[in-house]
């Protein structure tokens, strides 16, 4: 069977797969300069592990209390030396990228001190473990106050805003890489250097945290290069590589994972104790592969960028600027849009692709949530997914992929399902 025949019996149709064909004509250039940074960070994290002298032994699995788990110990320098970190927290007990941040911020924040972001408000899961929306043990329950600092309407950072912002009580500032269910660019990692060196002009003290989700392994540098004292994340992200089952990390500041570590298990115990019950393997593996995977992610976003830019549709990165993170959003305009799309994505999955996804109210968001991810790991965003809220503008945010074959092919059903539904239109060749 020829491959065109082969996307036929897949319910991609001669038009689409020949549009998707010019596109990706163009971006030649553009794609191998992802596969040199890859490449850098592919020998980034090899040193790590070689300079630790991982062993198989290393991928033994711990039960009960967990003590001299050597594999996690050295897991976590592993994390540390690739991030150019003093130490690192990496855990299949950290359940997710929000119960990571909430441990760094709750474990660092005491009452009397104030958090400050300051790229405008953070993601919407974070609303209620800061207290901006009521939440059941939130921060604010414990007498941690909150203020932000919006970015200016180029999405830079508003330094004076910053200055007359921070007070006496200002103990920690947070700052988010990515857009999240935002329409504004992602920060630099030298964007983000920027920022904390200002801010620690201004107060050496303050403790700078950056919410590095969907960021790793997109630039050769990483947060923690450029000065930021906690750098934190999500295993099934990109440093998991699409085979960590579950789990996150926190690298940075020795004092500061410290009390990461006390808050994530107990106070007199923090890192000694916590099995690895047998995923250490697949924490190791997923970080050496999730350099090329997130090139492959990162080639799937910019694929879609110029695809939905050349049918007219709002792009954010648009289909030329560079990139420091593997989302894409698509403003449709419409519910209808946002749901097509991600159907179409849905149906490109390996996993439960004969699924429908519908909108629902997905806990810890403030509207209703369709997602799409037919993922091997439930919920891994470094896999072929989307998302978006359904409410204006009605954007919808594209990740993942674990092979850029796959996420070519996911962009390509996304783009079926909406011509087949009327929204989108396949221009001619120029």
């Amino acid at each position: 069977m020829k491959r065109e025949e082969l996307y036929k019996s897949m319910g991609v149709d001669q038009e689409v797969l020949a549009y998707g064909r010019r596109i990706e004509k163009k971006l030649k250039e553009r794609f191998e300069a992802i596969d040199e940074t890859a490449e850098y960070n592919q020998l980034k994290v090899l040193k790590a592990m070689q300079d630790n002298r991982v062993s198989d032994v290393h991928f033994a699995a711990t039960t009960g209390y967990g003590y001299n788990d050597l594999g996690r110990d050295t897991l976590e320098a592993v994390y540390a030396s690739a991030f150019h970190a003093e130490a690192g927290l990496v855990r299949p007990q950290i359940t997710c990228g929000t119960h990571a941040l909430a441990v760094a911020l709750a474990a660092n924040l005491r009452p009397g001190d104030e958090l400050l972001a300051i790229s405008g408000k953070p993601y919407d899961t974070l609303e209620e473990v800061i207290g901006i929306r009521p939440g059941n043990g939130s921060l604010a329950e414990y007498g941690v106050t909150y203020r932000q600092v919006d970015l200016k309407d180029d999405s830079g950072f508003d330094f004076e805003g910053i200055r007359a912002a921070v007070t006496e009580r200002t103990r920690m500032v947070h700052i988010q890489r990515s857009k999240g269910y935002q329409t504004r660019r992602t920060l630099s990692v030298q964007d983000i250097g920027e920022a904390v060196t200002f801010v620690k002009s201004i107060d050496p003290s303050i403790i700078c945290m950056v919410d590095n989700c969907y960021g790793e392994f997109v630039e050769r540098i990483e947060p923690t290069d450029v000065g930021a004292d906690l750098c934190v994340g999500s295993l099934i992200k990109n440093p998991g590589g699409g085979l960590a089952p579950t789990g996150g990390y926190i690298v940075g500041k020795e004092p500061y994972v410290e009390n990461c570590a006390y808050r994530l298990t107990s106070p007199g115990l923090g890192k000694e104790v916590g099995a690895t019950m047998g995923v250490l393997q697949s924490f190791y593996q997923g970080f050496f592969l999730a350099p090329t995977v997130t090139a492959g992610a990162l080639k799937g976003a910019i694929f879609a960028a110029n695809v939905y830019e050349g049918l007219g549709f709002d792009v954010l990165p648009d289909g030329s600027e560079d990139r420091h993170d593997i989302i894409q959003a698509i403003t449709f305009g419409t519910p209808e849009g946002v749901v097509g799309f991600c159907r179409g994505i849905q149906a490109a999955a390996p996993v439960d692709s004969y699924v429908e996804p519908e909108p629902w109210a997905m806990p810890g968001y403030d509207s209703d949530v369709i997602m799409a991810a037919g993922a091997f790991v439930q919920g891994s965003s470094i896999e072929l997914s989307a998302d978006g809220p359904i409410k204006p503008p009605y954007a919808v945010y594209f990740q993942g992929g674990l092979t850029w074959e796959h996420a070519r092919f996911g962009i390509l059903m996304s783009l079926q399902k909406l011509k087949e539904a009327g929204l989108a239109r396949i221009p001619g060749e120029a």
